[in-house]
């Protein structure tokens, strides 16, 4: 496999500089908390994932230690960040600092770009 040994993000154990999300596996990232399924990439220090939830489905609420920043690339979802309610659609960000309890629903079928920090070698699978 092309670049496995450098510095870069890690899949199935080897580091690589370029991914294509559809060749990666899917995986539901957050049973305990949400319905989210998709693929991830995991870094040293970031894990990105490209997520989906079918109308309906989402996040309940939850916090973690984790920063996350979290962009609708498609569909509509409706966040509560720290009590406060939003909804996003089309290249609209939601961002959650560590430790503040947020929830998702999608309101339509909805694809989201998620950006998590490690905290304790755990991204997204908490």
């Amino acid at each position: 496999m092309q670049g496995c040994g450098r510095r870069t993000a890690r899949h199935e154990g080897c580091l690589m500089p370029v991914y294509k999300f559809d060749a990666l596996k899917k995986e539901y990232v957050t049973p305990k908390h949400s319905t989210a399924f998709g693929s991830l990439v995991t870094g040293e220090q970031i894990e990105v994932g490209m997520l989906r939830f079918k109308a309906g489905e989402g996040a309940n609420e939850h916090a973690h230690p984790h920063e996350q920043v979290l962009v609708v690339l498609s569909g509509r979802v409706r966040m509560t960040i720290g009590g406060e309610s939003h909804e996003l659609g089309p290249r609209e960000v939601a961002h959650m600092p560590p430790n503040v309890p947020h929830s998702l629903q999608a309101l339509e079928d909805t694809v989201v770009l998620s950006a998590k920090g490690i905290v304790g070698g755990v991204g997204h699978r908490i």
